[in-house]
């Protein structure tokens, strides 16, 4: 019922009051049952103003990620549908897969699970993820698309670009991605992106998309000072006012991503997308190192094909590298 409440308290004008009565025939409730509901949301932090004979006006909000808030925000059809929170976790990407093995067939599509703190948060190729409690957005996508397997890994590349335009929809910061799945600002990385399957030969069981964005940090370790930012430095040294609420900035992420994963399904690869994220890559055009098993090369990176791999020109000679690390002239110290 708080979701709802909020939901309709936003939809008022700037100002405007919403009578109990009409929270009470909308929601199918007792006067009662509404302002019970309306004090918890003023001892989770909302300051709604209540006036005998006038109703309820949302005043000011806090920035915290609880189901309600997220899910009063959310202009999504399926993404998000629900959202699981929890105030601590092992790791977002875990629980997100105990759900979907708990749930047969498509059921589960959609769900995001969110955190406001994890205790074994992970990043690429096994590194710990840093989660600090309330400086950022830690969350998974949990999906059971039918498609040929093959296909998944173009997955991260639809949700580096998701969250890239969810952040500068939002922020007005402008984003970028680093092939093939970092988000960054101002060169420096704030978003993390970290997608794992479960598959049979030609079935997917599940897909877990887990994301996580710094927004609220005001400063990093030594060791990676030089390659992190956060959302809040980065406006800040603009010289911008904007405070960030998280739950605003997550559904704005989870709607774009649920406009691009379409365009994916439609298509089955990247062709409907392609040319947009091209435009954000920031390694396009420039030169590039392939950390490649087999051996280093570099040439310059031209952008990504319709199947998300980077395309790397090298003596007349066009590469296409899909996997590997790839380092790029004054992104993360390649000089």
């Amino acid at each position: 019922m708080k979701t709802k409440i909020l939901e309709i308290l936003r939809q008022a004008e700037k100002g405007a009051f919403i009578s109990g009565q009409e929270l009470c025939g909308q929601l199918g409730v007792s006067r009662t049952a509404v302002w019970k509901s309306v004090k918890q949301l003023k001892d989770a932090g909302y300051k709604i103003e209540a006036i005998q004979n006038k109703g309820y006006c949302l005043l000011s909000t806090p920035d915290i990620l609880s189901k309600s808030e997220i899910e009063s925000q959310l202009q999504t059809k399926w993404v998000g549908r629900p959202v699981c929170y929890f105030d601590e976790i092992d790791s977002t990407n875990t629980e997100a897969k105990r759900i979907a093995e708990g749930m047969a067939g498509a059921q589960g599509h959609g769900t995001v699970v969110v955190a406001e703190e994890q205790n074994a948060g992970r990043g690429r190729r096994g590194r710990d993820w840093d989660s600090p409690r309330g400086d950022g957005i830690f969350f998974t996508i949990l999906l059971k698309p039918d498609m040929d397997p093959s296909n998944a890994p173009m997955l991260t590349l639809v949700k580096a670009l998701a969250t890239a335009k969810g952040i500068t929809k939002y922020t007005g910061l402008e984003s970028a991605i680093k092939w093939p799945n970092d988000v960054v600002v101002n060169g420096k990385k704030v978003v993390g992106i970290l997608t794992e399957m479960s598959a049979q030969v030609d079935y997917i069981n599940h897909i877990v998309v887990g994301t996580g964005i710094n927004v609220h940090q005001k400063g990093f370790p030594e060791e990676i000072a030089a390659k992190a930012t956060s959302l809040d430095i980065e406006l800040k040294q603009l010289g911008k006012q904007k405070k960030i609420y998280r739950a605003a900035l997550l559904a704005s992420v989870l709607e774009e991503f649920e406009a691009c994963y379409e365009a994916f399904m439609q298509a089955q690869d990247l062709s409907f997308l392609m040319e947009e994220y091209n435009s954000l890559l920031v390694n396009c055009g420039k030169e590039v190192r392939v950390l490649d098993p087999l051996g280093e090369f570099g040439g310059k990176a031209l952008g990504i094909n319709e199947r998300g791999e980077l395309l790397v020109g090298c003596k007349g000679e066009i590469t296409r590298v899909s996997s590997g690390e790839v380092s790029v002239r004054g992104i993360y110290g390649y000089v």
